[in-house]
């Protein structure tokens, strides 16, 4: 299925034939830079259509509102998210390395830095339709390393949870520090100390050392 864009002389994609998908793609890119810039209240419609390269018809073709864009383009993420996540959970039977893979996944997130900022600092935080997208890459997350615990660890299912919890909010807090930090640590050691922590806890990672 294609569309064609309105033709005229504005930026580079107007009057452009592309397949739907590959223009809601374009849409979705062109929206994420202006959310990230202006954030959602100050984002404009016009605004994202001339990034985009294309009339405002063509736009509301694919998305009735802002609404309904800013939601499609944090569900793209949320999405993102959850796979990285349950990714690095699946890919490797040693849980010391699924640990380290679990906080790589959420460094590697917030790295993309207007991804990290959509999801977890988003300016329409009090919208439900944002709150549950958020709160459902959390549950998602929280739930594949709960399954993982449940069954190699043998513990119950309640203090499973709480250790995963517990994981994802570490790894989710520290890599947003990381990042708003500029990056002081470099990112490869940065996981290593988080995921270390993680795994052996301070005083089994990190002994007292003699002086």
């Amino acid at each position: 299925m294609t569309e064609t864009a309105q033709q005229g002389t504005g930026p580079v994609g107007r009057g452009v034939r592309l397949p739907r998908t590959a223009r809601r793609a374009q849409l979705l890119t062109a929206a994420q830079e202006v959310f990230v810039a202006n954030g959602y209240h100050a984002a404009a419609m016009d605004e994202i259509a001339e990034r985009a390269g294309v009339s405002k018809p063509v736009l509301y073709q694919h998305f009735p509102g802002k609404l309904e864009l800013y939601l499609a383009l944090l569900e793209t993420h949320v999405d993102q998210l959850t796979r990285q996540v349950r990714e690095a959970i699946e890919s490797t039977h040693d849980n010391k390395q699924r640990v380290h893979a679990a906080v790589a996944a959420y460094f590697d997130f917030v790295a993309d830095g207007q991804a990290f900022r959509l999801v977890f600092e988003s300016d329409l935080r009090s919208e439900p339709a944002v709150q549950e997208a958020v709160q459902r890459s959390t549950s998602a997350a929280i739930e594949a390393i709960t399954e993982t615990i449940t069954a190699d660890a043998g513990l119950d299912e309640e203090r499973a949870r709480l250790l995963a919890v517990g994981l994802v909010g570490l790894s989710q807090v520290t890599a947003r520090f990381w990042l708003d930090a500029g990056r002081q640590v470099p990112r490869d050691e940065a996981i290593s100390l988080i995921s270390t922590l993680a795994w052996k806890g301070i005083g089994g990672g990190f002994p007292l050392q003699p002086h």
